[in-house]
């Protein structure tokens, strides 16, 4: 192995946050890591990692050497890319995570046409509604639906995601069509359970916010499951467009309130701040963003 991509390994094993979990990224064996790390550092002549059974932490030296090391790896992609900057010659592994509804309705046509265009391009998808860590387990891209509060992360927005208050024509039907905040007591709701609040927020035509207090019939993890409910009549639901439209479409969920708007989300590629972004990554984000946009095709039912 050249110096080079002991730097790569240095690093893929400060930012995994072990040498364990460095291997398992890297697919090769722990042993092989901790070798080649010793190597290095007595190469360099000092200590990089302090390790003991339970704990390890970078020294002085290796704080400095990570700092300057990323740097170098950075530069180095970016030349590589600049002096090879065609597009259709893109290839390596893209490893990304995106959420679960997401990634299955509206990721396959995307990924199937990416993956057209750049043939020698492998793909590594984790679609997943869990949080996870891009940097400890080696994801190199995210997409994300919610505000960055990451200060290690940078964020591109990739379209405007819109949520629907609705119901089943059967629902209505039965328990009376809301025309009015103080319409919704005494309905049951279908609730997104990973919210962090029982209240629905809604704008007027004049700006100001109102807020209702849920009574969750069922709450949910997973909109699809939350949308098919209500399809069948259980309760109300505030769902994301890009989840309903096609029972809008169809009739098989109507909104309400629609004099209302509720507050309008955003789709984000999320990747480390710190980290150079790969070419396939930067034409993927442009990709989609084109494709999508501010007014995204599950937004015309």
């Amino acid at each position: 192995m050249g110096q080079l991509e002991d730097m790569a390994m240095f690093v893929r094993i400060v930012e995994a946050g072990s040498i364990t979990k460095a291997a398992e990224q890297l697919n090769i064996a722990k042993s092989a890591v901790s070798r080649r790390l010793k190597d290095l550092e007595a190469r360099l002549g000092t200590q990089l990692i302090s390790r003991t059974t339970r704990h390890s932490h970078l020294t002085q030296a290796g704080e400095q050497y990570y700092q300057q090391v990323n740097s170098i790896l950075n530069a180095v992609d970016a030349l590589n890319e600049t002096t090879n900057d065609t597009p259709t010659r893109i290839g390596g592994t893209l490893k990304m995570t995106a959420p679960l509804s997401f990634g299955l309705m509206h990721l396959t046509d995307v990924i199937d046409e990416y993956a057209n265009q750049h043939p020698n391009l492998k793909f590594e998808l984790d679609f997943s509604d869990r949080h996870v860590d891009l940097i400890e387990e080696g994801y190199e891209l995210a997409i994300r639906i919610r505000e960055l509060r990451d200060s290690s992360y940078q964020a591109k927005p990739l379209a405007r995601i819109r949520c629907v208050i609705c119901a089943s024509p059967d629902y209505l039907k039965k328990m009376g069509t809301p025309d009015t905040l103080e319409d919704l007591e005494g309905h049951e709701f279908l609730q997104y359970s990973l919210g962090q609040t029982n209240n629905i927020e809604l704008i007027d035509a004049q700006g100001k916010k109102h807020y209702h207090a849920m009574n969750a019939k069922i709450k949910a993890t997973n909109g699809e499951f939350l949308t098919d409910l209500a399809v069948k009549g259980h309760g109300i639901t505030v769902i994301p467009t890009f989840i309903a439209y096609k029972k809008l479409a169809r009739g098989e969920l109507v909104p309400i309130l629609q004099q209302y708007q509720l507050p309008i989300l955003n789709a984000y590629a999320v990747y480390p701040k710190n980290r150079f972004l790969s070419q396939r990554c930067r034409y993927l984000i442009g990709f989609i963003a084109e494709r999508f946009g501010d007014h995204p095709y599950w937004d015309d039912f």
